[in-house]
């Protein structure tokens, strides 16, 4: 199980669970191109393709930091296709970039709610259009997006419709992607968390008491590693749990991945979006 000598192409990779992804890849020798707009250091979100470009080469890989926001489509045409010359291809579509706003329908303005759908729903759909020729071209092609299962109950839309609206249409690309590209070989699987992930963003919305009920970014990276090793042909139209891919591939304890070591599993926050019939572990 290896991506050595595999082409990343990573939206939104300059921190948080792209990053760790990007990073995992490198370890192997992967190439990865990070295509996000961050160029400059942000106030309160830390890290820039620049930065994610040196942790790759770093953790041994090779890394291509690519300007580009993903709203707009000629940005996102370049990087493609800069990446294709840098590196040869694409084997791999990973479809990280998100937008979040966790408020109601009246506290949610059409600037907002057209925000995360540009990068959420729109975003994973126009990587895929431009990166999906090229994967044509792949031994082992994969578009992994990381968005939740389809799980249409209304307790997942009330509280943030539009939020909901973005994540779950990334879903719906994977759903139709997967069917549509099955004879060319294409893989198209999502992933979630189980639980919160440490990040910038989880931060922001519940600050230090939030992350310590949180996993580390790696145990998504190790999960998107495991399912981008698998067989495409074999394994596509999956709506993956994090730790229900490390449990399917032999791992049996978690506590590695408490982003407060000790933190008890009983004591981690559940994410959004995790369907009740996903398998207890343990």
């Amino acid at each position: 199980m290896s991506l050595k000598d595999k082409t990343l192409f990573i939206t939104g990779g300059s921190r948080g669970i792209g990053l760790a992804i990007a990073v995992r890849a490198a370890q192997d020798g992967a190439n990865v191109a990070i295509a996000a707009k961050t160029a400059e250091p942000h106030a309160k979100l830390e890290g820039t393709i620049y930065s994610a470009a040196e942790a790759i080469e770093k953790a041994g890989g090779k890394a291509l930091p690519l300007l580009c926001d993903l709203r707009d489509e000629s940005q996102l045409a370049a990087a493609v296709e800069q990446t294709v010359s840098r590196f040869g291809g694409i084997d791999i579509l990973v479809n990280n970039a998100s937008a979040i706003s966790l408020t109601g329908t009246l506290a949610t303005d059409m600037k907002r709610y057209d925000l995360m759908n540009s990068i959420n729903t729109r975003g994973t759909y126009m990587a895929g259009r431009h990166c999906i020729p090229h994967l044509k071209k792949a031994a082992n092609p994969h578009i992994l997006t990381l968005s939740p299962p389809l799980d249409m109950r209304a307790k997942w839309f009330a509280p943030h419709v539009a939020y909901s609206i973005a994540k779950y249409g990334m879903s719906l690309c994977t759903l139709g992607w997967a069917q549509e590209f099955a004879r060319e070989g294409i893989a198209a699987n999502s992933l979630w968390p189980r639980t919160a992930i440490a990040t910038a963003a989880i931060r922001l919305i519940g600050g230090d008491a939030l992350m310590k009920k949180s996993r580390k970014p790696e145990i998504m990276a190790d999960a998107a590693h495991a399912i981008l090793c698998k067989p495409a042909r074999e394994f596509t139209g999956h709506f993956c749990i994090d730790d229900v891919v490390l449990w399917e591939s032999g791992m049996r304890d978690f506590s590695g991945y408490a982003a407060v070591p000790g933190t008890p599993e009983s004591e981690l926050m559940e994410d959004f979006f995790v369907p009740a019939d996903t398998p207890k572990l343990g």
